[in-house]
């Protein structure tokens, strides 16, 4: 039966690894002492490569390094590798390697990160090789038993067949012999049209375990001796632990010990996480906030908002012509300006890591969407060398980006620590984690455009004022103090290039950063980027008294990807034929990710404040789709994520804190308010890109520009909960 195979701790396996090779192996895999080079899995199988481990009764264990927190990247990366190997499917399971075991093996397994769309185009080509790898070590090892040359043999459905004589064999049978050989310097991929595997909706490998509840995340490891902790970290940004009175709560049921972590933060360890968290709330605490006390939402959208003033500097991202002088001579100007707030990621599951610190090295457990940088954070937490430290990677309660963030690692670290031998668990409460996220940045745009006498678009100047996330968290990946990622969507080329040809142009970001640190939520700076210029799109198209899909056609001739998903959708939604009585469309399309995509919705409203979305279309162009079923259910995905954030997103900010502290106040839309999803793959091939993230940025464009031709008002402000406007 297809499934996912937690991780087990094998101390004991680590300890003959690495005296046996040195730098060697690590937890959950063995060397025999003499013989052969076999690397080995923890049950004694044989790997085949890095990449696959083949038993005897020809299950398949696929190593996935990349995350799973419900994209269904593990099932994707799988079919990759299956693919290559013609391995029988449903013998097929997984595995997740450590970040201790690929640093030993000089990162064998490659990069960890599971963001930014790239679980699966990133890795494609090397996983896939790997599979193509094991395969052809096991052709030979079937091929040397038979002594006929390999070329005669085939492999399918985990079989090994000798061509001439119909002689046959199992994977299962041969990987033994097959493990001790010397692997390829180079193996041939399949041509995609040769794809049985790939493109297909096989099921998910993680759906069984996680509908009868055997599914391991975070929040359920349990460690014999384990004790829980609570945390409170300064609520302003900046701020610090002044100090704290443990004596006030030493004698409440369950406290084992209160410590300082860190400069900010203060943690109570007890029996049970709520002996712990009802502590905590006892325990007085005084913060030394300092001035970031002072700041507010509308102290922030003041300072942006003199941003967007072009005599202030900018970075400019795509430029050609000179925008300023043709919109200075043009018959026609429209302006407007839009705002996008801060957005919470609100994973259902709090963060949360169980540490094991000893003398003898650091353990953890935790769900991370980026094991390499959640190991060396337990590094520089415990002052242990690399060979003393391992994180075993558990499945994710959702991630959207911010668990590829690792201060809740290196708090758990620190707390454990503290108190050597002991398994520590450090669960976030909802109020934490609301108010110590990594926030979508908050953005203000200025937009203008100009028209010749023909109400021909000749000029287009698009200022953004706002957050970097770069600055934040990458400061090293900035270009001479630019941050490339805040043009995402808009950028005069890469993987999220703008759609549009216009004679003159200008894109340009006036870099403010204010104490409330961004992250990468879903989707990242495409989301308000598209909103800002389809949406304008829209407006440039009503001033033109042009219909707003033909208008852009008229701009995409040079973006023949691009046009090709917004005709798709336009299509699909029937944008040439009538709407139903009282039901009305936008449109929007943008780039993301490396993949093209493309929305459509159709709602109504109801006394101008209560829309009820009745369809919503996205096509997308991701180059190829492993499969299918999996986009649809990752589009559809994406418009929860989308949808909620128009409605209901949005974090403010008071005396420098962040105002939403649970989903009271920070909602997300409920099954009855979700839209009918259709999706339309439209995949050209030569190309990978991500499936994910892209089709949220459209969303809120397509909904907010149907309103418009709803009700003739544009709304140039999120959410929509701060206008009264609700679903209906």
């Amino acid at each position: 039966m297809n499934k996912h195979i937690s991780p087990r701790l094998n101390r004991r396996a680590f300890v003959i690894g690495t005296a046996a090779v040195g730098a060697g192996l690590a937890i959950g895999l063995d060397l025999p002492l003499g013989g052969p080079a076999v690397v080995r899995a923890a049950d004694g199988s044989p790997e085949i490569g890095a990449w696959v481990v083949v038993r005897p009764d020809d299950t398949v264990v696929i190593r996935i390094a990349r995350s799973e927190m419900g994209q269904g990247s593990l099932t994707g990366l799988a079919q990759l590798v299956a693919e290559e190997l013609e391995c029988d499917w449903t013998k097929v399971t997984t595995e997740y390697p450590t970040p201790g075991q690929s640093v030993a093996r000089k990162r064998v397994w490659g990069d960890f990160s599971t963001g930014g769309s790239r679980g699966i185009r990133s890795s494609q080509d090397y996983v896939r090789k790997g599979g193509a790898t094991a395969r052809v070590m096991l052709i030979q090892a079937a091929a040397d038993a038979w002594k006929v040359p390999a070329s005669e043999c085939r492999a399918e459905n985990s079989v090994i067949t000798h061509t001439p004589s119909g002689r046959t064999t199992t994977y299962g049978k041969v990987a033994e012999a097959a493990a001790k050989l010397t692997p390829p310097a180079d193996v041939k991929l399949k041509d995609p049209k040769d794809w049985k595997l790939i493109g297909k909706g096989v099921n998910r490998l993680d759906t069984a375990d996680k509908t009868t509840g055997a599914m391991v995340y975070g929040i359920d490891v349990k460690l014999p001796g384990m004790l829980n902790a609570a945390i409170k970290d300064c609520p302003v940004f900046g701020g610090k632990l002044k100090s704290f009175d443990e004596a006030k709560i030493a004698d409440m049921k369950g406290v084992k010990k209160v410590v300082k972590v860190g400069d900010t933060a203060v943690a109570v360890v007890a029996d049970t996480w709520w002996h712990a968290k009802t502590a905590l709330e006892s325990l007085p605490i005084v913060w030394d906030e300092g001035d970031n006390a002072k700041v507010s939402s509308e102290s922030i959208a003041k300072w942006l908002a003199e941003g967007l003033d072009n005599s202030q500097p900018a970075y400019v991202g795509n430029k050609n012509g000179d925008a300023k002088a043709a919109i200075a001579g043009a018959a026609k100007k429209v302006e407007a300006v839009y705002s996008y707030p801060y957005q919470n990621h609100a994973t259902m599951e709090p963060m949360n890591a169980t540490a094991l610190y000893t003398a003898d090295g650091c353990e953890v457990w935790c769900g991370t969407q980026n094991g390499e940088a959640a190991f060396a954070a337990v590094l520089e937490a415990s002052g242990l060398p690399a060979e003393k430290c391992d994180v075993h990677k558990v499945m994710l309660g959702g991630g959207f980006g911010r668990r590829g963030q690792t201060d809740y690692v290196r708090q758990a670290v620190m707390i454990a620590k503290q108190m050597p031998g002991t398994p520590i668990k450090l669960l976030w409460s909802r109020e934490e984690d609301m108010a110590h996220g990594r926030y979508h940045p908050i953005t203000q745009c200025k937009m203008t455009g100009a028209f010749d006498a023909n109400n021909n678009l000749i000029a287009l100047h698009y200022r953004l004022s706002g957050q970097s996330i770069l600055f934040s968290l990458r400061p090293e990946a900035l270009q001479n103090g630019m941050d490339p990622a805040a043009f995402q969507g808009v950028a005069q080329s890469g993987e999220a290039a703008f759609g549009y040809s216009v004679p003159n142009l200008l894109v340009e970001h006036a870099m403010r950063n204010p104490h409330v640190p961004p992250g990468f939520w879903r989707g990242v700076n495409v989301n308000h980027n598209a909103i800002y210029m389809e949406c304008f799109m829209d407006e440039l198209a009503h001033a033109a008294g042009q219909d707003p899909l033909e208008f852009r056609r008229k701009l995409m001739g040079n973006h023949p990807k691009h046009l090709a998903v917004l005709n798709a959708v336009a299509e699909k939604i029937g944008w040439t034929s009538p709407a139903p009585q009282g039901v009305y469309r936008g449109i929007a399309q943008v780039m993301g990710y490396g993949s093209y995509v493309a929305g459509a919705a159709e709602i109504s409203v109801t006394d101008g404040i209560k829309i009820k979305v009745h369809r919503i279309v996205a096509s997308t162009d991701p180059g190829y789709v492993v499969n299918p079923a999996q986009v649809e259910r990752q589009v559809a995905g994406s418009f929860v994520y989308g949808l909620s954030a128009l409605f209901y997103g949005g974090c403010t900010v008071k005396d420098g804190k962040i105002e939403q502290t649970n989903f009271d106040t920070y909602n997300s839309m409920r099954i009855n308010e979700m839209p009918k999803v259709e999706t339309v793959m439209v995949p050209s091939g030569g190309f990978w890109g991500g499936v994910g993230e892209p089709t949220i940025g459209v969303a809120a464009p397509a909904v907010l520009n149907a309103y418009f031709a709803a009700t003739g008002k544009r709304i140039r402000q999120v959410p929509l909960r701060d206008q009264n406007i609700t679903f209906a």
